[in-house]
């Protein structure tokens, strides 16, 4: 399986960093199956750091090898998928223990019906309901090494 990373720099080794924002899964490796959604990932880093070049690196990975891991996947925007979400958007996750966690990306158009629920005026059953027609792209986000040592840098697509 083929993964694709977004970002102002080249990646050909992928580290776990600290992170100073609030993501979808918590820290870790984002990665995606659509080299679309990466190029956007690519294009808006580069925009919001004022730099004119971007870069997708593309990963292959044994997904049997990757299946083998403390696994977490979520198929659509579920209950479950906005809980995890929010937990983590807004600070509360919990102790994490997964090395990989697969799922639905948070958009532009989805973080509108996520922030509305956090703030109250939409129920569970709202929010889902607005979410699950969207046709929401794929994120696999890497939290462990075990996890990232699965990345076999295949080559880096640069984007000015």
């Amino acid at each position: 399986m083929f993964l694709y990373h977004g970002s102002n720099v080249a990646v050909k080794n992928p580290q776990l960093l600290k992170i100073y924002r609030a993501l979808d899964f918590g820290s870790g490796f984002y990665t995606t199956s659509d080299i679309n959604q990466a190029q956007k990932w690519a294009e808006r880093t580069a925009l919001r750091l004022q730099q004119k070049q971007s870069f997708v690196t593309v990963y292959e990975v044994d997904e049997q090898k990757m299946n083998e891991l403390r696994f977490l996947q979520f198929d659509t925007p579920n209950l479950e998928w906005l809980h995890f979400v929010v937990q983590n958007r807004t600070g509360q996750s919990r102790e994490d223990k997964w090395d990989i966690v697969k799922g639905p990306v948070a958009d532009d158009q989805t973080i509108v019906v996520i922030d509305l629920y956090i703030d109250g005026m939409f129920s569970e059953e709202d929010a889902i309901n607005r979410l699950l027609p969207q046709k929401l792209k794929d994120q696999y986000t890497f939290k462990t090494n075990r996890a990232i040592d699965l990345l076999y840098c295949v080559e880096v697509l640069l984007y000015e």
